[in-house]
């Protein structure tokens, strides 16, 4: 009994961890995906992650997917969040085997993001992106605050 606790033990501890390295460190796939944010909040009971959702849309009028991705970094947390409402593309790397829910809620975890600034709807046809438009300067008034009449 006592070799079983002094060699057994850390052996077994030992095959955990190494498992979890070996999870955390290795990925299953890596890509990117393009879409907007369409949900993203901090979840989780004892850990806390980013879990969001990206709306995928191939072409105007095709019904959107769905890309569920957890985010660990709170720097990409933040710039995600100053995005919404943008088109992005998010760079994920998948991750197999791991148990629980404390490590996301997904197998895809986003680290880097980018804002997209062209919308390509064909080959050769784009939607710019346009400036916000302008404010109207304000009518002219006299010294009173009594808008003054418009030249003709």
């Amino acid at each position: 009994m006592r070799k079983f606790l002094f060699l057994g033990v850390p052996l077994a501890g030992g095959l955990v961890a190494l498992y979890f390295w070996g999870a955390l460190n290795w990925d299953y796939s890596t890509g990117e995906r393009a879409g907007w944010v369409q949900k993203f909040s901090r979840k989780g009971w004892i850990c806390k992650t980013w879990e969001g959702e990206l709306a995928m849309v191939t072409m105007p009028g095709a019904a959107q997917e769905k890309f569920f991705f957890t985010v660990w970094d709170v720097e990409v947390a933040r710039q995600i969040n100053a995005a919404m409402g943008k088109r992005v593309s998010l760079h994920y790397d998948e991750k197999v085997g791991l148990p629980t829910s404390c490590f996301g809620e997904t197998r895809h975890w986003v680290d880097k993001v980018t804002v997209v600034q062209d919308i390509p709807l064909a080959p050769g046809i784009t939607v710019p992106t346009t400036p916000p438009p302008s404010v109207p300067a304000p009518a002219p008034h006299d010294q009173k605050g009594t808008p003054l009449p418009a030249k003709q």
